[in-house]
């Protein structure tokens, strides 16, 4: 069948890899938000928020890690007060340098909406749609994508059958015209393998070794630069369909 769309994973995919002090990310927040019991705060914080994650991969994606706004709920902050909004931004600076999209990404965006690709993205995230949105406007993005699924906003997370029926339903698709592109070998390889989509692997993310519970996926190809997206996916059309050069090279 031929291929209609390509969905992307968002962290260590459309954006680099980074390697992120956690702690730090909280710290920022709690040093705005209780100045005086910052340390405290921001361990509470991070040991709530990496035990939502722990249980996510326990299970398979059956359990999600649900939004950000529950972790600071749970510790009984006030989400529309101005004193979190402070912190809240400042946890969000801390965040920015990290979040750039791949140079690459809007070149490959735009050569599969081009070609009539349809394209979505799909990720495991905390962080609420509309801030997603922001960073996608920021690098240009935004208009590149037909829809998107946020873990954030369902029960379960990748590689749950579940999230990637989603954003297959977003965007009015069938397993096999699909291509799933990812950095992670059991989250995204994995997990739409077992609904049945085509899958590239990006193999750049440093991720650690407990993030991994099943690393014996083995993805259709690999991609070694965002940019050899296009290429294999337009090998994988049926024989006799129109050939495009690949974004970034002379037609």
């Amino acid at each position: 069948m031929t291929i209609r769309g390509v969905v992307f994973d968002w962290g260590g995919t459309l954006t680099p890899w980074h390697d992120v002090d956690l702690m730090a990310q909280w710290y920022a927040y709690s040093e705005v938000y209780d100045p005086e019991n910052a340390a405290a705060l921001a361990r509470r914080l991070h040991e709530s928020e990496q035990h939502r994650w722990r249980r996510q991969r326990e299970s398979d994606g059956a359990v999600g890690t649900g939004a950000l706004d529950s972790l600071f709920l749970d510790e009984g902050i006030d989400i529309n007060g101005a004193r979190h909004l402070r912190a809240l931004g400042n946890y969000l600076d801390f965040w920015a340098p990290h979040t750039y999209a791949d140079p690459d990404a809007k070149d490959v965006l735009a050569a599969l909406k081009h070609r009539g690709y349809l394209v979505g993205v799909l990720s495991n995230t905390m962080w609420p749609r509309a801030h997603h949105r922001e960073v996608f406007a920021r690098d240009d993005l935004d208009d590149l994508i037909d829809a998107s699924v946020y873990t954030s906003e369902l029960s379960v997370a990748k590689p749950h059958a579940d999230a990637f029926r989603a954003i297959l339903e977003a965007l009015g698709l069938q397993p096999e015209e699909a291509v799933f592109v990812g950095d992670r070998l059991w989250d995204d390889v994995l997990g739409a393998q077992q609904v049945g989509m085509h899958t590239i692997w990006i193999p750049h993310s440093q991720i650690p070794a407990e993030q991994v519970p099943d690393g014996s996926a083995r993805p259709d190809a690999t991609a070694h630069r965002l940019l050899d997206v296009f290429t294999l996916v337009e090998s994988w059309q049926p024989s006799g369909a129109e050939s495009w050069p690949a974004p970034g090279t002379d037609s």
